[in-house]
């Protein structure tokens, strides 16, 4: 087994041109030029899609903070509790009160039909079936009233169990355990890290490019390169800075993001033909760069080149190499041989 130290000597040799590679049976390929992407390179700052405050919708005293600041809570869950007994109440009433109206429009139903089977006999008026009807129908709206009524009041003893819109992170408490709320008055804020979204800031001689295409990738400070599920584009640009706005929405975060966080954009503002080689294919040692090119007789030599971006797996060869040369597939496998 070769170790490192005969590895790095083999290589410089290789590089000072003292040492032609042996005749290898690789896999090899020819250069040629493709179109690629012209990315520009901008800060974005991550955003949550869902981050929202949460208000009372009723009056009451706080009786339980079952989470607090940094907290994760699940979609649906009891964040903030009010004393309910005056809504408890308030539904009490109401529900007598639909009983009430509902026995009241039974007597009403009953004597609009027995006034109604008199009518027809010829012994009942017809005013008095008038004012039987008209009495049933007022019957009818009262027990109308009694049951909106009741369900306000089940909706006023909802709201006295306040709970997460979706699952998050508590990010700010507005109240204390005995304080009185009143409707409208912030409870807790918070954000969901399920759905994220990037916001950044394109120059505006790229805008029509940009617009057109909606090409970008968002790339983490490790370098892991995470795609876009849309972008939004606003329509007008900033009167300081004359840039135009865009947003980025994450086809999935995978944990890596979080909001605040400041990441590079690399948005597509161009086209251009460059020569890509594979990652593999290029040799890496220390500052030198270099490919190995079959020469006469198949014969691989390393050739010392100048690289620019990287791209799916591709590195762009800026000097050092021409459009049809063959190259090995890989770099690495020369230095085991």
């Amino acid at each position: 087994m070769k170790t490192e130290i005969f590895k790095s000597a083999l290589s410089t040799l290789l590089m000072a041109g003292l040492l032609v590679a042996p005749t290898v049976a690789q896999e090899s390929f020819t250069v040629k030029k493709q179109t690629i992407n012209e990315a520009l390179s901008l800060e974005g700052v991550v955003e949550a899609i869902n981050q929202s405050t949460v208000s009372a919708q009723t009056s009451g005293t706080v009786v339980e903070l079952p989470v607090d600041v940094d907290d994760a809570v699940s979609a649906n869950q009891l964040i903030v509790r009010l004393d309910d007994t005056e809504q408890k109440a308030r539904l009490n009433r109401a529900e007598a009160n639909l009983e009430s109206a509902q026995a009241t429009l039974n007597d009403a139903q009953k004597r609009f039909k027995r006034i109604s089977e008199l009518y027809e006999q010829n012994v009942a008026s017809e005013a008095e079936k008038d004012e039987a009807e008209t009495q049933l129908e007022t019957r009818k709206a009262g027990v109308s009233d009694a049951k909106a009524a009741v369900e306000e009041a089940q909706k006023q003893l909802s709201y006295t169990e306040v709970r997460a819109p979706y699952a998050g992170i508590v990010t700010e408490r507005f109240v204390e355990l005995g304080e009185s709320v009143q409707p409208g008055q912030p409870l807790m804020s918070g954000l969901s890290l399920e759905q994220l979204r990037v916001v950044t800031e394109l120059p505006q001689q790229y805008a029509t490019y940009v617009r057109n295409n909606r090409d970008a990738d968002v790339v983490t400070n490790n370098g892991r390169e995470l795609s876009i599920a849309s972008m939004t584009f606003y329509p007008y640009a900033s009167e300081q800075s004359h840039t135009f706005r865009l947003r980025l929405n994450l086809h999935d975060p995978e944990g890596a993001l979080f909001p605040g966080m400041l990441v590079k954009v690399k948005v597509a503002v161009g086209e251009r033909n460059a020569l890509l080689v594979p990652k593999n294919a290029l040799l890496i040692e220390g500052e030198f760069r270099g490919v190995y090119v079959l020469g006469e007789s198949d014969t691989p030599q390393l050739r010392q080149v100048r690289v620019g971006e990287r791209t799916n797996g591709q590195v762009e060869i800026l000097a050092g190499l021409a459009e049809g040369e063959q190259v090995l597939a890989s770099a690495e496998a020369m230095l085991d041989e």
